[in-house]
């Protein structure tokens, strides 16, 4: 057989798929009732991209006639609705009005960027024609190699059971309410050894109970890497999502590296988010007992991790690095605990703001719907919040300790904000020139502490932590210097069964910041 497609049509339930080393241009759907598997023996592709020829030169652009690849450029998760024009919304940028049309187009391997209209069209980019059946390009591809997406979806999965091994998907043109190049939406399927990559929207999602990701590889996909929905018993280990968001959709939303909502019971082990235009882990809309361990998040262009509207949230042996915003943002979200963590050069390091969402106002967006309302797991107060043995270092933002609550309720105490044996370390008294912001609740402006001396009498948290002025304690890559390794003794405390357990190391063990 000369197609996956076809050798899925004829399996049996049950049946494995050995699929040849090649390229495959096409779309393939596993049925509800059919459990396969499907493995590679050499690189596999599923490619949704043709090549592109018959270039004829028209003024100073080149034109392909009869071009009929067409795609839908509806903005939102909605079919055919219009973008919300609300602040936090809105999916499309406006300096990048053209993000969530999936039509895609290389030159030599080079992305060309997409223009809304012919006399825009310039050396580097192209336009589409729709209803005169014309694609322009105004590079010139004689001599060139010129491919264009023309599939949408490469793979859906149905089959309960399936597992799929080894096969890579690029250059696919999935509209944003696809929600992906790859649609998991059966129970108990396995993706491993897999790229994906180069897609117009979102790379993979799982839309269903107990999926396992492992060893994939999501990077440069038009709005996220992966994403994941009502998917309880999510599991992603070893992966690594970096580059998403290439079409620069507004970061909220939707956009970045991974987005999870309304899943409960995720496990996110040995990934990293890195290099993603938009936040790198996001945990939102009513998702529960979340654990990131030994992850790292680094030099994404907002959030390093948001975990919001969620509840029951562990995050131990993380190395968050370089992101331009929070490295952690605890917003609205319930008993999390933050453990041998290391923070270094984000905006702020661990931001815990609590705003005027509650789990019981039915008109809040976020809910669950397969859960009871109101969900008694679900509060959407950050209370309480624990952090040990985690370091923040080199913070670019206005506070070493942040705790706000924009509602005017609750005080960083009611928050039951709890803070202990952390080092921070920051280069100068003045920067930042607060070490605590901390929250007063009616009160509209927080208590400001500049030292850890008096955050400390005046709140009695952090007692047996180090603040360090001067000299990096961390390496640009988060790694501990020896001044850092010094303070263990004094200032670490033992970790629990929980945290021994989810890191393969002995109770009582103590350590500072993530290990290396």
């Amino acid at each position: 057989m000369r197609t996956i497609a076809a050798a899925v049509a004829r399996a049996g339930s049950g049946s494995t798929i050995l699929v040849r080393s090649g390229t495959y241009h096409e779309s393939v759907t596993i049925p509800t009732g059919k459990r396969l598997t499907i493995l590679n023996r050499g690189a596999v592709w599923l490619d949704g991209s043709s090549r592109v020829t018959d270039w004829y030169r028209d003024g100073d652009d080149w034109v392909r006639r009869n071009w009929l690849a067409q795609f839908n450029s509806s903005p939102t998760f909605t079919w055919g609705a219009p973008d919300d024009p609300r602040q936090f919304w809105s999916f499309i940028n406006p300096r990048y009005p053209m993000a969530a049309h999936p039509d895609q187009l290389w030159v030599n391997g080079r992305r060309q960027r997409q223009v809304s209209n012919r006399s825009a069209v310039r050396p580097g980019t192209f336009y589409v024609d729709d209803a005169g059946n014309r694609l322009y390009l105004g590079a010139n591809p004689r001599g060139n190699t010129v491919r264009a997406s023309t599939i949408a979806k490469a793979l859906t999965v149905r089959g309960a059971g399936t597992v799929i091994g080894g096969i890579g998907v690029r250059r696919y043109a999935p509209s944003v309410p696809h929600l992906g190049a790859v649609t998991i939406e059966a129970t108990n399927v396995s993706v491993s050894r897999a790229k994906i990559e180069d897609n117009a929207t979102i790379g993979l999602s799982v839309l269903a109970h107990d999926g396992h990701l492992r060893r994939v590889i999501a990077r440069r996909n038009g709005l996220l890497g992966l994403h994941a929905h009502l998917a309880d018993g999510l599991r992603v280990t070893n992966s690594v999502v970096a580059g998403n968001n290439s079409e620069h959709f507004n970061h909220a939303p939707a956009a970045g590296g991974m987005k999870i909502g309304r899943t409960r019971h995720v496990r996110i082990i040995g990934t990293t988010f890195a290099g993603n235009d938009g936040t790198g882990f996001w945990a939102d809309v009513s998702s529960y007992a979340i654990t990131l361990n030994d992850i790292r998040s680094v030099e994404n262009r907002s959030h390093g991790i948001s975990l919001e509207t969620s509840s029951l949230a562990l995050v131990v042996d993380a190395i968050v690095v370089a992101n331009r915003e929070d490295g952690i943002k605890i917003n609205n979200t319930s008993r999390v605990s933050v453990w041998n963590s290391t923070f270094h050069r984000n905006g702020r390091s661990i931001n815990i703001v609590q705003d005027g969402r509650r789990s019981d106002d039915p008109d809040e967006y976020g809910h669950n719907p397969t859960r009871p309302f109101p969900d008694p797991t679900m509060s959407w107060i950050n209370r309480p919040v624990v952090v040990r043995n985690t370091v923040v270092s080199a913070t670019r933002g206005n506070c070493l300790v942040c705790v706000e609550d924009y509602s005017r309720r609750f005080t960083a105490e009611q928050l039951q904000v709890s803070l202990d044996n952390n080092v921070y370390q920051r280069p100068t008294s003045t920067s930042p020139y607060w070490f605590a912001v901390w929250s007063r609740g009616t009160v509209v402006n927080p208590y400001v502490f500049t030292t850890l001396s008096w955050f400390r009498s005046a709140t009695g948290r952090d007692r047996a932590s180090r603040l360090v002025q001067g000299d990096p304690i961390v390496f640009p890559d988060g790694a501990a210097r020896p001044r850092l390794r010094e303070m263990t003794a004094d200032v670490a405390t033992g970790i629990t069964p929980r945290i021994a357990d989810e890191t393969g190391r002995s109770v009582g063990t103590r350590y500072l910041g993530a290990w290396f």
